[in-house]
């Protein structure tokens, strides 16, 4: 790693001990060239994040990048509350609201609750948009055979791909034992997840319906690791399918994705609908977040 950098680690979205999303941040990686943020990313094996002076003339209050092991990603939600939650731990967040310059668009963020360690970050994202995938049955049939369940694991709503900033596939099971049980055959994610148009596979099911928690589990594309532990991206979409389908309330009543469970980090990412006029407008996205160490 260069010389002179600091990076710092937080769990995101955590859950209790040794749960959460582990996310490297460079708190000034103006020094940095795109070729040293891959090779960091490369070095820890993690979604990384690299903040930035923001574009002049952009009215953003800083940039932040973000690296995978094997590609630069427009926006990562775990990274992008855990370094809102590093500056104002560090004294350098001038105010309880920030905007954010990413590639993905401006990303508002704010405190929602508590002060310094006990801080707790919410940023938004915009209005979900849910598509068919592409040839539906061939596509099910083959996430199925990837995933290797069958149809009559699924419940009785749709595969979908659903967006806020990258596609996700949203996969509707029946419940938290077979979603806890899978064994995809990670040799065929990238493959199945280009012919659908999809950024990463995303299964579901519901925990408690009437309380609006729901489990899942994110299988991306090619990030350079097989499973994620908290996924902000994918939980944004997600609530944005439960809507579709008729599973959450149109309102700003609380809704918890819990992931990780499987990986052994137990997270829970919050979100709440924006309400606007008329109707919802997208969704705040937020949760708990640790230091684990820096170097």
């Amino acid at each position: 790693m260069k010389s002179g950098i600091s990076m710092k680690i937080v769990n995101v979205f955590t859950d209790g001990h040794g749960g959460g999303n582990p996310a490297p941040i460079a708190m000034d990686a103006s020094s940095l060239s795109d070729a040293e943020m891959q090779n960091i990313a490369k070095e820890f094996g993690l979604e990384s994040g690299f903040i930035l002076p923001p574009p002049p003339g952009s009215l953003c209050d800083f940039e932040i990048r973000y690296f995978v092991p094997n590609h630069e990603m427009a926006m990562c939600g775990h990274v992008t509350v855990g370094a809102l939650w590093l500056l104002h731990k560090d004294g350098k967040l001038p105010r309880q609201r920030a905007k954010i310059w990413t590639k993905s668009g401006i990303v508002c963020g704010r405190l929602a609750e508590g002060v310094g360690a006990e801080a707790q970050f919410e940023i938004t994202q915009p209005l979900g948009k849910i598509d068919a995938l592409p040839n539906p049955a061939d596509s099910e049939a083959e996430i199925l055979d990837v995933l290797q369940i069958s149809k009559k694991d699924l419940a009785p709503f749709p595969v979908q791909n659903a967006a806020t900033s990258r596609v996700k596939t949203l996969i509707p099971l029946k419940s938290t034992a077979i979603l806890d049980a899978l064994q995809p055959d990670f040799t065929r994610v990238e493959g199945l997840c280009e012919r659908i148009d999809s950024t990463g596979l995303y299964p579901y099911a519901p925990h408690d319906r009437a309380r609006q928690i729901y489990d899942a589990r994110q299988f991306p594309k090619n990030s350079g690791y097989p499973e994620d532990a908290a996924t902000g991206i994918a939980a944004s979409a997600l609530a944005f399918g439960l809507l579709e389908n008729q599973l959450v309330d149109a309102s700003d009543r609380p809704i918890t994705i819990r992931q990780g469970r499987a990986m052994k980090r137990p997270s829970k990412i919050d979100i709440r609908f924006t309400l606007g006029d008329p109707g919802i407008s997208g969704c705040w996205l937020s949760g708990r977040v640790e230091i684990a160490g820096g170097r």
